[in-house]
């Protein structure tokens, strides 16, 4: 069993489920960053520069309207990358991306992503698994937060958001989750005072503490539960080598940057 280092680049479940010998042709390339909360990391419609693999950071995945409104689809930390379209061929987005929390990542050059999109190897099969996952969470998002109550919509973004974190806490305001789920900040608060009340959470300026994990997930709405198995079923590490390029059916599931090496 391979034991990991601190700040170590398996820390992510991409990079982690590479077989060895692919591992070894990537690491040198590899560059570690510091991502600073709130950080725009990538501009709708600018040329990704980078792909990013997150190991203690999260990365939201924002759309806006013109009129200035806008909501997270999508989470990404360790257990995905940031630049999917650079996996499929593109070089940009329309959505914005912003450092929810923050923390460390790797990150490769766009043009070793094209390299090993090319190869058509691990790298790539393993990317186009997250892909089908992170479709699996920006759909699931878009009906809960047209069809839930915020205190269940509340309740799948904080487990959403300690999945990819480890402990129990989390550093964020009331006011990014309601430009988060895409709803006012009055709203945010009467949820969380619920959960307060409830004794699931506790809350103080900028810092939420989850007191009671199960009385959560017994909380949220289905949505939770649906995204997570299915990233379980796509992502088990110990089984990447069944995931094909045609059906990933894996068992279970510049800111502020200051590079680092």
């Amino acid at each position: 069993m391979v034991r990991l280092l601190a700040h170590d680049p398996r820390q992510n479940q991409i990079l982690a489920a590479l077989p060895a010998r692919d591992y070894a042709r990537l690491v040198g390339e590899l560059e570690r960053v510091t991502l600073v909360p709130g950080v725009l990391l990538h501009a709708p419609g600018a040329p990704f520069e980078f792909a990013y693999f997150p190991t203690t950071a999260i990365v939201a995945l924002i759309l806006a309207n013109d009129s200035g409104a806008s909501a997270e689809l999508a989470m990404t930390g360790k257990d995905g990358l940031v630049g999917i379209p650079l996996v499929l061929g593109g070089v940009s987005t329309r959505f914005a991306m912003t450092v929810q929390s923050g923390g460390e990542a790797w990150r490769l050059p766009a043009e070793v992503i094209a390299r090993e999109r090319d190869r058509g190897g691990t790298l790539q099969r393993l990317s186009l698994c997250y892909a089908q996952a992170l479709m699996t969470q920006m759909a699931h998002s878009i009906v809960c937060n047209r069809h839930h109550l915020v205190d269940r919509q509340l309740c799948r973004w904080l487990l959403s958001s300690l999945d990819l974190l480890p402990g129990n806490q989390l550093d964020v305001t009331q006011e990014v989750i309601a430009h988060m789920l895409g709803v006012r900040r009055e709203a945010v608060t009467e949820a969380a005072g619920k959960l307060q009340a409830e004794g699931l959470i506790r809350y103080r300026r900028g810092h939420i503490t989850v007191n009671d994990r199960a009385g959560l997930e017994a909380r949220t709405c289905e949505c939770y539960r649906a995204v997570r198995t299915e990233c379980d079923r796509l992502f088990e590490a110990q089984a990447a080598s069944k995931c094909s390029s045609i059906n990933c059916t894996l068992d279970t599931p510049r800111n502020s940057l200051i590079p680092r090496r």
